[in-house]
């Protein structure tokens, strides 16, 4: 069977599906694509379908399909919602979901399960590819994409090892007493020089904001690089991301900012190192950034990290001892969230509609919903067709229609089209568009920065700097403006990166290394002085002990605990310690933490003694020491925001008319507090408690620790003055604290007041 297009081009129908996690890819794997078909002179059409394709190219593809698509799985998502998306797809024969591993382990990863069960239903016999890389839990990840029972399967690795380098920029000099973000900037000149010794470098950073505040730091110290060097993050407009792509592949840049918009797979071959600007916290990601360099025979994959505060560098040096022992991180599936079956459910019945038990048959086929219960499974029909127990006199909430022989189907035009416009599994902050006054697009900038400006601000932006100059109809008007030390850098809401259980069990073990004397490498040499500044003062714990330090300053008590796990283990660590100390004297805390040790501040001294042997570290009844150890309800009533716009409560609003975060927040709050009133056994908040645990607080990790603190030693230490492990949190809660006191005055003040 072939197609014919309008042109009279002949083609087979959609044979082969190519799903990508990330919109970057896909210009580089439709041309990859297309190069063996061209030169072997297949008769077949590669097309691409994102949210990025003209709508012209996606009329034709609504006709019919090309022979091989690259798309998302949001886009897929939005193909089986049509009525004749079986005939579409009915010759398919092969599916390949690219970089697995940045799927695995989320809502996408769900939804690329349950889009891969329809396909499978409607063409049994198609094979299915996962490509990945820097995954620890292989057999996990190919289980899961092949879904329950799995077919005959095999995993097929490479078998010509790749060389990778691992380095560190060392900072000509090493402070006493290092904070977060001390070393940044400052690093600036090692930055340049590694950049000029290679031909194109990717210079990485953590977050988007820290990406433009780089990018304008090189560009002010090489004022000739002009056009030579670029930034690339996932807010910037599509035409400016492509031709940063465009420049990289051609070799025409000589360095490109960027974030994670470019960590997976694209092919840059002129590139021929990757910078790291701080830790990558974590092996697998450190491995991922490396691998974008050395695309070329025997040229080695070499990512150089340029440490941000001095105890970088043992992340580094950890890192490196990590992959040398091939302890890479696992990702693990996401387990049955109801929201998204919701979705899909919708979405099949937009798609030519469903009978309940085929579709539950086809659902639990895969891996996330396989021991989905028959109640779930009524819960979820009833969500959908009823809108459930409080909202079943609310027609806008009864998407579902059930016609008399039983066959499920959305008859409403206005909730199909809302549906299509909220298909996926990706909620944040609200975006607005950010354009010239004459009209060019620049990209996005979210809501919470926009609200803070006034006409007349300066913010550099796609390495432009930019007045504000209104917001209208929820688009943000600037005009170029001289560059002005004055410009702010938009700032994009996003948990910090924490460090990984691998990582942190290597930091572990460097540290007692050092405690023992043994300082090997560089980064360890260089962070020598304040190892032993933290052992005259405290002590560098053993690898099995838990340190706590008590010091006594002008702002009151202080407990510093080290279970060295990361930031969300620490969060939630932190305020179970607070309750539970709190329990045997009336004492009020204040928090802070770093991925490294926690603060509990108090204005007398804590009983600690007393609440360790009264089972501070146990493991008993922790669930709900948690919940109440924390404002658990108000962090279930944010987090049901992202569950009730996945599940179809609410909507963002239609093109060009969005709705704000406030706006959100506010009827995802109407409906959590209607369900804890009037439907307490709704599945969805169970379900927002349960991603608190599990995804802000990490409450599975956070047992382990526990138990591993439980069976190790506990050591105590009163000291004089702060350490240098505890001074990070020190000036991590002083960046929150308001004060006419510029940052940096205060940290030098600090850091006087510490070696006094």
């Amino acid at each position: 069977m072939h197609w014919m297009d309008s042109d009279g081009e002949v083609y087979p129908p959609l044979r082969v599906l190519w799903i990508t996690p990330l919109r970057a890819l896909v210009a580089d794997t439709e041309q990859s694509l297309r190069t063996p078909i061209r030169d072997f002179n297949i008769p077949w059409r590669v097309e691409a379908r994102t949210g990025d394709t003209s709508n012209s190219i996606r009329a034709k593809q609504d006709k019919r399909l090309p022979t091989a698509l690259i798309t998302t799985p949001e886009s897929l998502a939005l193909l089986l919602a049509k009525p004749e998306a079986r005939e579409n797809f009915a010759h398919l024969e092969c599916v390949i979901v690219d970089e697995w591993h940045e799927l695995l382990g989320t809502k996408r990863g769900v939804l690329t399960e349950l889009n891969l069960a329809r396909l499978r239903t409607w063409t049994p016999n198609i094979r299915t590819w996962g490509l990945s890389a820097t995954l620890g839990n292989l057999d996990t990840a190919l289980a899961t994409l092949l879904g329950n029972p799995a077919p005959p399967s095999r995993i097929v690795r490479g078998v010509v090892p790749k060389t990778v380098r691992i380095d560190s920029l060392i900072p000509p000099q090493m402070d006493h007493f290092p904070w977060a973000g001390h070393l940044g900037i400052n690093m600036l000149p090692q930055v340049l020089e590694a950049i000029e010794e290679g031909e194109t470098t990717l210079v990485f950073t953590n977050t988007r904001s820290q990406c433009e505040i780089w990018y304008q730091a090189i560009l002010d110290a090489r004022p000739e690089w002009a056009g030579l060097i670029a930034v690339h993050h996932g807010s910037l407009e599509r035409k400016i991301r492509d031709w940063v792509e465009d420049g990289l592949r051609a070799g025409t840049l000589r360095a490109v900012v960027c974030t994670s918009s470019l960590d997976l797979g694209v092919d840059f071959t002129p590139v021929d190192r990757v910078i790291q600007i701080g830790s990558p916290k974590g092996v697998a990601r450190l491995l991922q950034r490396a691998g974008r360099s050395g695309h070329r025979p025997g040229v080695p994959s070499r990512i150089t990290c340029a440490p941000t505060h001095a105890f970088e560098l043992v992340e580094v040096a950890a890192a490196r001892d990590a992959f040398e022992a091939g302890k890479v991180e696992s990702r693990f599936p996401v387990e049955r969230p109801l929201d998204l079956l919701a979705q899909h459910a919708v979405t099949v019945a937009l798609g030519g509609g469903f009978f309940p038990d085929d579709l539950l048959a086809e659902i639990r086929s895969t891996h996330a919903y396989r021991d989905l219960s028959d109640a779930e499974w009524a819960w979820a029909l009833d969500f959908v067709t009823r809108g459930g127990e409080a909202l079943r006199a609310y027609p806008e909430y009864q998407r579902v229609d059930v016609e008399p022989n039983g066959l499920h189907v959305v008859s409403n035009r206005q909730i199909a089209r809302r549906h299509l416009l909220s298909i996926g599994t990706i909620v944040s902050d609200s975006s607005i568009d950010l354009r010239y006054v004459t009209g060019g697009r620049l990209g996005s900038v979210e809501e919470s920065f926009v609200s803070k400006l006034r006409p007349g601000d300066f913010f550099y932006f796609a390495g432009h700097s930019l007045e504000f100059v209104r917001l209208k109809d929820m688009v943000a008007q600037v005009r170029k403006a001289p560059k002005t030390k004055n410009g702010q850098v938009p700032r994009w809401d996003g948990a910090r990166m924490p460090l990984s259980s691998e990582l942190a069990d290597a930091v572990r073990n460097r540290l007692e290394q050092a405690r023992m004397g043994v300082y090997q490498g560089p980064e360890m040499e260089s962070v020598r002085p304040v190892l032993e500044t933290q052992a005259e003062i405290s002590a560098i714990p053993r690898h099995e002990e838990f340190l706590i330090e008590r010091v006594k300053t002008k702002e009151g008590h202080h407990l510093f605990f080290y279970p060295f796990e990361g930031r969300l283990v620490h969060e939630g660590l932190g305020a179970l310690f607070a309750w539970r100390i709190s329990r045997h004297a009336p004492i009020t805390f204040s928090i802070a933490m770093n991925d490294y040790g926690i603060e509990l501040l108090a204005p007398d001294p804590a009983p600690l003694e007393a609440a360790l042997d009264a089972g501070l570290l146990s493991t008993n009844h922790l669930g709900a020491d948690i919940l109440a150890s924390l404002n658990a309800a108000e962090m279930a009533r944010r987090q049901f925001r992202e569950i009730a716009r996945v599940a179809g409560l609410t909507f963002t609003g239609y093109p060009g008319q969005n709705k704000t975060v406030r706006q959100l927040q506010a009827s995802s709050g109407l409906l959590f507090d209607v369900f804890m009133r009037y439907d307490r056994e709704n599945l969805l908040i169970e379900q927002a408690h349960r991603e608190v645990l599990e995804q802000q607080l990490e409450r599975s990790r956070l047992g382990a620790t526990l138990d591993r603190l439980s069976r190790g030693s506990v050591r105590i230490i009163d000291i004089e003055r702060p350490s240098p492990l505890a001074f990070p949190m020190l000036i991590d809660r002083s960046r929150h604290r308001v004060s006419s006191e510029k940052l940096a005055d205060r940290i030098r003040r600090m850091a006087a007041e510490a070696n006094a």
